[in-house]
């Protein structure tokens, strides 16, 4: 394949799978200029790392795993100096807009809290839960054993609840 042909090819990949990027970045980056930022350098490492993608695995879980590489580097460098948003505050705040009620809305913004408190991995971690993925697909991109998966999944989950029991209404 010459390089015009990879070119159009990553560009419909990238156009078809935008949402994606988005995700991630919005997830990692309040910020509006480091969101651009990070989105730039996830677009440039999935160009740099298209060429060796091997099929073996769904190229949405490949883009996944690369993207939150990139994201979770990006984080770490910026560590001191950023606030960070949740993977639920863009997609799922936008998704039921002005028809959740008041209380619903404090227990989602409580939860996002929560989320930010977590650890890069399991904050990842449960943006692929919240994205519904399977647990063999989140083990295909964080590099984890299903078994591990489930057990992060689980501990998140509990962690969660009792931050959320000891909030009081």
């Amino acid at each position: 394949m010459n390089t015009l042909d990879q070119q159009e090819q990553f560009l419909s990949v990238i156009e078809q799978n935008k949402g994606i990027i988005y995700k991630i970045a919005n997830s990692f980056n309040k910020d509006e200029d480091d969101r651009k930022d990070l989105v730039q350098e996830i677009t440039l490492q999935l160009w740099r790392a298209y060429p060796g993608y091997n099929q073996q695995s769904k190229l949405t879980t490949w883009m996944y795993r690369v993207a939150l590489n990139v994201a979770i580097t990006f984080y770490r460098k910026d560590k001191k100096k950023k606030e960070l948003i949740t993977p639920i505050s863009g997609a799922m705040i936008e998704f039921i807009g002005e028809e959740v009620p008041i209380d619903n809305q404090s227990e989602l913004r409580l939860l996002q809290q929560f989320i930010n408190e977590l650890k890069e991995l399991d904050r990842a971690l449960m943006l692929l839960y919240l994205e519904e993925k399977s647990q063999r697909e989140m083990s295909e991109i964080l590099g984890l054993s299903e078994t591990n998966i489930g057990t992060k999944i689980n501990r998140i989950k509990e962690k969660l609840k009792q931050r959320f029991s000891k909030v009081k209404y």
